[in-house]
């Protein structure tokens, strides 16, 4: 019978590595004894073929064998053999084990360099770069000196830390030492170099290597692809190819039609794709998801396609991606396709699958297609993932499913910072504005700081419901954890202000600013003053804007021509109007065209306002006609405020405002005949006015309740409250004139309630 270690070996240098670790699980005995151990070139043998197959099982096996046959006394012995740990060191790095292989090296009585740079790469390779450091320090420290694998390692370690001082020390420590120069290290500094943004240091050293292998080029070209050095790419590509000595692979061609994407630049790419066919290497899987790619980015998905279905074995990587083309253009049906095709090609879909598909169910119609995600993710087991989640949650609320938005919220254990905006947002977008405030309050104790996209959501809410306290908590939170001084969440809190009425702390906001406010900055503060009836301020800020050549954008001349209307400045809102395209290249909008009908329509220049709107570029909408009915009523127009009427209604047959201002001006001019029949049609077709909702804070809580409402729990306390506000209002004169639009909002400076009523911004806002 022939000797197992002799049967191993010659299974080995046959190339039949599965064989030869089959041969080792046929040994009698799995607890060998000192006197039967295989030969140290067996073990060799078999942790090489453990460590060529990734089998992490058997090598912990081989392990086992060769520590049991150590002699018990503790003399030396094969497990204590130098060379044979580091080929373990070396296996246990290579089947993603850096802690056994740690192991093995702490427990070693001698080590060599070669001992030194197998755990260092052990540890490298598998994402312990601070630990690989601190190996190669040690070792230094010890006074062995690194070889090239040693250097290479640490080189590598610098390069995925990004710590590009760190590497330009291990670069001194290669240039003293006598394997520095070789190539080896040179490629990973080159790799270093151009992954930590020092491309041109990597460039530099890269034409200093004399003889460049396939990994020269494909390192200072993927770095060049990388660091948007796409043409710099595409021409060291060129020379490589040109030099004739080296066969471009497909990393190279990775690279290049990566570069060709973010370039644009199509007719290059046609160009590689052609020599990648020259070579068969279009159908390979990494270089034809980059070909694939590369076609999508440059809206050429009929060639993606194509190329894809071209690649022989695609990956999840080339599924991703083709599926990722079709939903960033936002053909939902055809990528809904493309992913059944890869469900039946029994390869199982990951969270970037779903989450790039989610993204593109956007709208009602779309929202089949998302449930049908929904319950995939359900049936796969990948709901628990919290970025799927967040993407679920973001596609109902896109979709206008806000309860099944906040049903996926609610179902979620796992939650992070971008849930919480997620929900908050969808929150604001439907209304729910309420909602908003209860989940800020339960984010504020589920999560140690807010970021400012949280902040801005509540700021939003707050707009919306005239809610200056939570302002100013806001504010001081964002200045007690360092917010404050963010521009985007500066500029959330100047426009919060100015829209809650306190325009002098949103000036004090902005002043505050100095050299940090922007455009947005401005015209926040511009709209502010301009809509509460500071036209001077308004018109003097935006003066002052334009002084410091501050370019202004569409909201700011939104902002200059409401500042106009209010206080009748109409030639010179007609003026400001005139010049936003021509020195601005701001065209006009529906909302500019809508404060310059205001602006003539408060000034009782009807005809000009109508004329106006009959020059516009495009169809006026119900706010445009709703602007002419309410100054025909003011200035008695019977014909215009008819026009106007029948505008609004040929839009929405149910607008009951339209109906009661036409009704105001039919009985304004005493056309009883007219103002009766208008309100038989009303009846007849069942228009109603919505009743006005009302928010109060009451015991520190926010409530919203519908006027005349007795249904509310609260309804006693509600109405107490209201009780005394108007009596409030009586001993301080005040005497609604309801022949005026002059009522903005009402408020208090009271201890127990804050009040804001939707009916008066509704009657007479």
């Amino acid at each position: 019978m022939q000797n197992p270690s002799a049967t191993i070996l010659q299974l080995y240098h046959s190339g039949r590595l599965s064989a030869t670790l089959r041969a080792f699980e046929s040994l009698p005995s799995s607890h060998p004894t000192a006197s039967t151990p295989l030969s140290a070139a067996a073990y060799a043998a078999l942790v090489h073929a453990c460590s060529r197959l990734r089998s992490l099982p058997h090598g912990r096996l081989v392990h086992r064998h060769l520590l049991a046959s150590s002699p018990p006394d503790g003399s030396a012995g094969l497990a204590r053999n130098t060379v044979l740990s580091n080929h373990l060191i070396t296996m246990y790095g290579r089947c993603a084990a850096p802690d056994s292989a740690r192991a093995v090296f702490d427990g070693m009585p001698d080590r060599n360099p070669v001992s030194w740079a197998a755990a260092i790469a052990a540890h490298a390779q598998n994402g312990r770069c601070a630990d690989a450091l601190g190996l190669f320090s040690s070792m230094l420290r010890a006074g062995t000196a690194p070889d090239q694998f040693a250097l290479g390692s640490a080189v590598r370690a610098c390069a995925e830390l990004g710590d590009v001082g760190l590497g330009r020390q291990v670069h001194a420590q290669a240039i003293k030492s006598e394997d520095g120069g070789d190539l080896i290290v040179q490629n990973a500094l080159v790799t270093m170099y151009s992954k930590s943004g020092s491309v041109g240091d990597g460039f530099t050293l890269f034409r200093r290597i004399r003889d460049k292998d396939l990994i020269s080029w494909g390192s200072i070209i993927a770095g060049l692809a990388q660091q948007n050095c796409e043409m710099e790419a595409l021409q060291s590509f060129k020379e490589m190819v040109g030099d004739g000595v080296h066969q471009p692979n497909e990393f190279h061609f990775g690279s290049v039609f990566r570069a060709c994407a973010a370039a644009d630049s199509l007719e290059y790419g046609e160009q590689i794709h052609c020599l990648s066919v020259k070579y068969r290497l279009d159908c390979n899987s990494y270089a034809g998801c980059s070909l694939s790619d590369m076609y999508a980015r440059c809206n050429k998905l009929d060639s993606a396609r194509k190329v894809f279905y071209r690649i022989e074995a695609p990956d999840l990587v080339s599924w991703n991606s083709i599926i990722n083309a079709y939903s960033a253009e936002g053909l939902l049906s055809e990528a809904m396709g493309l992913f059944s095709e890869m469900r039946d090609s029994a390869l199982r879909p990951d969270g970037i699958t779903v989450r790039g598909l989610l993204c593109v169910c956007v709208g009602y119609d779309a929202l089949r297609q998302g449930r049908a995600i929904h319950s995939y993710l359900v049936k796969s087991g990948l709901g628990g993932d919290v970025t799927v989640c967040n993407s679920l949650l973001s596609m109902y609320a896109r979709c206008s499913d806000f309860p099944s938005a906040m049903d996926v919220f609610h179902e979620m254990n796992d939650r992070d910072v971008v849930t919480w905006n997620s929900i908050l947002t969808a929150c604001v977008q439907h209304q729910h504005l309420e909602e908003v405030f209860k989940l800020f309050s339960a984010l504020h104790r589920s999560v140690s700081s807010l970021d400012r996209i949280s902040l801005n959501n509540v700021l939003s809410a707050s707009a919306e419901l005239g809610y200056l306290e939570m302002v100013k908590q806001v504010h001081a939170y964002a200045f007690k954890v360092g917010l404050v001084g963010d521009p985007m969440l500066s500029n959330g809190l100047i426009d919060t202000y100015a829209k809650c009425g306190s325009l002098d702390d949103a000036n004090k906001l902005f002043e505050i600013m100095g050299t940090v406010r922007d455009v947005f900055s401005w015209s926040s503060l511009i709209v502010g003053y301009a809509q509460f009836g500071y036209a001077k301020e308004a018109l003097d800020l935006f003066a002052r804007m334009r002084n410091l050549g501050i370019q202004p954008n569409h909201v700011t001349f939104v902002g200059v021509l409401t500042a106009c209307s209010r206080v009748g400045l109409v030639d010179e809102g007609c003026y400001y109007y005139s010049i936003m395209e021509p020195e601005y290249d701001i065209v006009p909008t529906r909302e500019h065209c809508s404060c310059v009908i205001d602006l003539l329509a408060r000034a009782g220049r009807l005809s000009e306002a109508a004329k106006f709107v009959d020059q516009m570029p495009f169809e006026p909408d119900i706010i445009m006609w709703k602007t002419l009915l309410a100054a025909s009523r003011t200035h008695n127009d019977v014909e215009m405020g008819k026009r106007a009427a029948e505008g609004i209604l040929n839009i929405d047959p149910s607008h009951s405002a339209a109906y009661v201002l036409l009704c105001n001006i039919y009985a304004s001019s005493g056309n009883w005949n007219e103002f009766a029949r208008l309100k038989k049609a009303m009846r007849s077709s069942g228009v109603q006015k919505p009743p006005g909702k009302s928010w109060i804070k009451l015991k520190g809580e926010l409530k919203v309740f519908i006027v005349e409402d007795r249904s509310h729990p609260e309804a006693e306390e509600i109405y107490t409250i209201l009780e005394l506000v108007g009596m409030e209002m009586v001993k301080a004169g005040y005497i609604p004139e309801l022949s005026r639009r002059s009522c903005k909002y009402v408020s208090f400076d009271h201890t127990d309630y804050d009040l804001l009523t939707e009916e008066m911004l509704a009657e007479y806002g």
